[in-house]
Formats: structure tokens, sequence, C-alpha cells
């Protein structure tokens, strides 16, 4: 019965102690989450103690801000920690400066083909002025070979016409006079082979040796009706090199500028890019007239030399007439 007794006693204990441990571990779990409002409550006079500085805060003219408290909450979250309202215009203030500055882009300078070439390096300055001066070197040429082109062959046709009708070499001297040309000098040299083979009676041999020098006289005159062609076939073929080199010189300023500037903001990088794409403009305006105006001189040089080849036959023809002329002259007179 004791034993019992005990026992009951016992779990009864047990129990009771059980229940007083559990109790405190259920009111700390309970008031744990509780505990935070404490603060919030303690905080509320803290945040309310600002609250006579609102007068202060009116005598500024900023005031109108006010009322927009929940667009500005976020913003003012860290606010409370400073003492006054100074200290939030003094925040405020340079961010509302850095907004717009953060806007504003560069500006980009006129890019102009002047501008472009004085803000140029020295070697692609030096490339463009080599570039100009052969175009204008081209252009030169142009103009002084059409005109003596054109003279040329008028005055030689002229001259074949006037030689069309006559019997020999005395009388075509005759009818050209004393005028300075590419046929004049054909007859006076047929003239003089045949004052000094004068005695020969080989014809044979005087033709040979006046086509000779009609052969002469035509390499001379194609070499003189050439100058100027050797520039065009040069500044054709090089002039896009030329203007290439000076791309690529300042392409190379170009991204070393880029490198030193730590940006690729295109209106750091497009300027030195133009200033060395337009060196490769210039090279090619003035290799594509170049090549143009050689081929055309091409083809009117050959139309000249033909009338030059015209000549040379005609004097030749002059000059065999003479020769059986003479011989049969020669041979009247043995007759007789």
């Amino acid at each position: 019965m004791k034993i019992t007794s005990f026992r009951a006693s016992l779990a009864a204990t047990v129990l009771l102690t059980a229940t007083w441990l559990a109790v405190p571990v259920s009111a700390q779990t309970q008031t744990q989450p509780v505990a935070p409002a404490r603060p919030a409550a303690a905080s509320a006079p803290v945040a309310a103690q600002p609250a006579p500085a609102a007068p202060a805060a009116t005598v500024q003219p900023s005031a109108v801000a006010a009322p927009a408290p929940s667009t500005t909450a976020p913003a003012a979250a860290p606010v409370p920690a400073t003492p006054g309202a100074p200290a939030t215009n003094v925040a405020v203030a340079p961010a509302s400066e850095a907004a717009p500055k953060a806007g504003i882009a560069p500006a980009m300078k006129e890019l102009s083909p002047w501008v472009m070439f004085m803000s140029a390096d020295v070697i692609v300055k030096a490339v463009m002025i080599g570039l100009a001066f052969a175009s204008l070197v081209t252009w030169t040429v142009f103009i002084a070979k059409s005109i003596e082109l054109s003279v040329a062959s008028a005055k030689l046709r002229s001259a074949l016409k006037k030689i069309a009708e006559v019997r020999s070499l005395a009388e075509a001297q005759m009818a050209l006079g004393t005028k300075q040309g590419i046929l004049p000098s054909f007859l006076a040299a047929a003239l003089r082979e045949a004052r000094m083979s004068a005695g020969l009676s080989s014809d044979i041999g005087i033709k040979e040796r006046a086509a000779s020098s009609f052969v002469e006289i035509m390499r001379a005159e194609q070499r003189r009706i050439r100058i100027g062609m050797g520039f065009l076939a040069t500044i054709g073929s090089t002039s896009p090199f030329v203007g290439l080199f000076g791309t690529v010189w300042g392409i190379m300023n170009s991204f070393i500028g880029i490198s030193k500037s730590q940006t690729t903001n295109l209106a750091v990088v497009a300027p030195g890019i133009a200033e060395a794409l337009l060196a490769t403009a210039i090279g090619l305006v003035a290799a594509i007239p170049a090549v143009i105006i050689y081929n055309h001189f091409s083809r009117v040089t050959k139309g000249y030399l033909e009338l030059v080849s015209r000549a040379s036959g005609a004097a030749a023809r002059l000059l065999s007439r003479d020769l059986d002329r003479s011989h049969g002259s020669a041979h009247s007179r043995a007759a007789e």
C-alpha cells in the first residue's frame, strides 16, 4: 500500500515538474515574436521625437514635397539616423545635381573634311597632301596632253592634205613652207639621204637607209608624245595603297587613343576613324581619274601614231618617185 502511494506521489511529482519546465519554454516561444513589437513601440517615441523639429522644416521652401511621404518613404528610411533636416537637404542636393549630368551625352564635333584634315596625325596629313598633289598633277597632265595631242593631230592632218597631190620631195617642202612638225622632219630626212647617196646605183639601199631614219623619227615622236603618261600610270597604281597606308596609320592612332581614354563611346571613336578613312577617300579620288585619263590618252596616242605612220609612208613614196624619176632621166640621157 505504501509502495503504491509512493509510486503515485512520484508520478504526480514528475508530472508537476514536467509541467513547470514546459511552461517557461512555451512562454518564451510565445513572447519571442512579441519582442520586436516592444522595440517598435519603444522606437515610436524616438521617431516621434523629431516631430517638434517639423516647424523648422516648414521654414524651408521645399516643404511642398511633404504631402508625398509614400513616394519618398524608401529614400527617407536612412534619414532618422541624422539629427536634423539640414542633413537631408545636403544629401538630396548632390543626387539631384548628379542626375542631369548622367543624362548629358558628349557633344560630337563637326566632321567636315577640313576639320578632319586639321585634326589628323602628322603622317596622315602628309599622306593627304601628297595625294592631293598627285591629283593636281593628274589634272595638269590631262589638260596639257589634251591640248598637245589635239594641236599635233590637227597640224599633221593639215600637212597630209597639202602634200596629197604633190609629185616630189621638193614640191612637198615648198607646199609645207617653213613649218615645223613631224612630216617636215620626214621630208628633210628623205632629201638628206637622197643627197648623201647621190651617185649610187642601188635604189634599194637608199630606201632602206631612209626607212631607218623614218623609224628613228617615229620613235622619238612616240617618246615625246608619251611624256606625262608615266605619271598617270604611277598615280593610278600607287595612290590607293598610299591612301590605305594613311588609313592604317590613322586607325592605329585611334585605337591607341581608345586604350588611353578607356572608352568605346562612338563620339570618342568616330572622329579618329573618320580622319583615317579620309586618306583612303583622297587616294581613290587621285587614282580613279588617273586610270581613266591614262586609258583615254592611250587610245588618243594610238590614233596620233597612226597619223605619224601615214606621214612616214607619204615621205617614203615621194622619195621612191624621185629615185625612179632620176633613174628614168638618166636612162633617157643615156639613150640619147
